[in-house]
């Protein structure tokens, strides 16, 4: 690797300085960084920045190509949960990351899933015990245990989750947690048992609460969790423990920015730009102890170059020396992958898609689910709707809004779980997604069965993707691998994205991101109401509950 000398402004995160330097790099290196007088080329040089908590797989994108999506904003390394992948395909769905991700110069730090699947309560195409999770974390490539979402078996002292833990303890790997509004005395039994950070933080006061635990606090700023606005006072309340992620970003917001623009709207907060660099750049390197460097001599040469310390508009990118990144244009071209998944043939007709209203025989009260714009966590409602024909019918085209909702097994034969939703807003049309954390079973919205039956039937067919029906066509967007990403480049997977995103808006739909909320009503561990291929779940209560309520 040639050697090549840099002159412009540096940010030293450690002197808490910045100033005219010129950066000698070597063998992807950086062999010296001297401070210089007279003029220097524009533009500021920072550490290259980091998601500090990320499932790629909801780019839509495999490993190597997210990161040609990344690098152009100066990301140059992620923590990454491939547990979506590994509840579709287990162990081999870990492999399949990890052997893809270092076909990139990129900084790729992946974890082991603890929770696979998140519940008894739904069907996953995969499971790993604590005898799985403890060989992950033997493997080298594997830098921590994931997200612990199983807080009430930590609490309870599940023998299964304590061992998950042991191990990444005796592996000396750091464990990642996952408890929203846990708060108190049960907040602090979890953070004991040795889970070091939270990215489920939706408050101040539950983000202070866990940092005086000790606790890491991710401010997490993604496609349908926003919890920034809530959250950034943290960075001068306590910038040694915060980091940034976006925990889930569809394709169409990374083609904005990643972890730069939050480190952007920080400092236009008031935030110091030296604490707003370190929540991006060095918290994350120190916690899991990255092999990115921070702009030192000696380092790996991983650092970006930005227009100004307001924007942050990346100008170039630099991993190992190489610049995979210039003016916005990644260096790499697209490498062909050969998809792999596992989702069963199936056909569904719209009289599968019903709610038996017991013994009523005109109007009935149902249960439903209440959606939050920006929000993983959902409310409920109750709503009286027409019976006909024994069942419970949608009231679509009125205040109420109460639409269908359905998830499908696509590893099983068996019945689909169906029940009622408000706030998509869709009318006659449906969406569907063979993203449905965490089991990634098919999860749709629609107005009447019929169009329920469209979108999962195309969804099916090709064998995972998303899919609108707008009364008239059906349009797919397909994600081969695995159900949850595309084999193609990342420009047309965008465009198709916000294609289908578009329609969706254009029934009528008010969410930011209606794909991405509706990838998340199957997540159980996220209360209060949600739904998967086995029946209604009450989150707070952790367990089934009916749809119909009563006459």
């Amino acid at each position: 690797m040639s050697a090549f000398t840099l002159r412009h402004q540096m940010v030293d995160l450690h002197a808490r300085t910045v100033g005219p330097c010129e950066v000698r790099v070597r063998d992807g290196r950086i062999e010296s960084i001297t401070p210089c007088n007279g003029p220097v080329d524009p533009g500021y040089l920072v550490p290259g920045f980091i998601d500090a908590h990320v499932h790629v797989e909801s780019s839509m994108l495999p490993p190597s190509e997210f990161a040609r999506a990344v690098v152009v904003h100066g990301t140059v390394a992620t923590v990454s949960d491939p547990h979506e992948i590994a509840n579709v395909l287990g162990e081999a769905g870990v492999e399949f990351m990890l052997r893809d991700g270092a076909r990139r110069n990129f900084h790729f730090h992946f974890g082991c899933p603890s929770c696979v699947p998140a519940t008894a309560f739904e069907t996953a195409g995969a499971a790993l015990d604590a005898a799985a999770v403890t060989r992950l974390l033997a493997d080298s490539r594997i830098g921590y245990l994931s997200e612990m979402m199983n807080w009430p078996g930590v609490l309870a002292g599940d023998a299964q989750v304590l061992a998950k833990i042991a191990a990444a303890k005796a592996a000396g790997k750091p464990v990642d947690g996952h408890a929203p509004q846990l708060m108190g005395e049960q907040a602090r039994v979890y953070a004991a048992a040795g889970i070091s950070t939270d990215h489920e933080c939706v408050s101040l006061d539950e983000a202070r609460g866990k940092a005086a635990l000790g606790m890491h606090i991710l401010i997490r700023e993604g496609s349908a969790a926003r919890n920034f606005e809530a959250l950034w006072p943290m960075l001068k309340e306590a910038p040694k423990q915060c980091m940034f992620c976006m925990d889930d970003a569809h394709p169409d917001v990374l083609r904005v920015g990643h972890i730069n623009a939050l480190v952007a709207r920080a400092v236009a907060k008031g935030v110091d730009v030296f604490d707003a660099l370190r929540a991006a750049c060095v918290n994350p390197v120190q916690h899991y102890g990255l092999k990115c460097g921070l702009l030192r001599a000696g380092d790996s040469a991983d650092f970006a170059l930005v227009q100004d310390l307001q924007a942050f508009k990346v100008r170039g990118t630099w991993i190992r020396g190489e610049r995979v990144a210039d003016a916005g244009a990644c260096a790499w071209s697209h490498l062909p992958v050969e998809p792999l998944n596992r989702f069963r043939a199936g056909t569904f007709a719209a009289d599968m898609f019903r709610v038996k209203a017991g013994d009523a025989t005109d109007t009935v009260r149902v249960r439903v689910i209440q959606p939050t714009d920006g929000e993983l966590v959902t409310g409920e409602r109750t709503e009286r709707v027409a019976v006909r024909d024994g069942c419970a019918e949608p009231r679509v085209g009125d205040a109420a809004d109460v639409a269908f909702i359905t998830v499908v097994n696509r590893y099983a034969d068996a019945p689909p779980g169906v029940a009622f939703i408000h706030g998509f807003g869709l009318g006659a049309g449906a969406i569907a997604a063979s993203v449905a954390h965490d089991c990634h079973n098919v999860v749709a919205v629609g107005g009447t069965r019929e169009a329920l039956a469209k979108v999962v039937n195309a969804v099916f067919q090709a064998r995972g993707g998303l899919a609108v029906h707008d009364g008239n066509a059906t349009q797919v967007l397909p994600l081969p691998i695995a159900g949850l990403m595309s084999d193609q480049s990342f420009a047309p997977v965008a465009a198709d994205y916000q294609r289908l995103t578009a329609m969706a808006h254009a029934l009528g739909s008010p969410l930011r991101a209606p794909f991405m909320t509706l990838s998340f009503m199957a997540l159980l561990v996220i209360p209060a109401l949600k739904l998967s291929d086995q029946g209604l779940f009450d989150g707070r209560a952790f367990r089934f509950t009916e749809v119909v309520q009563g006459p």
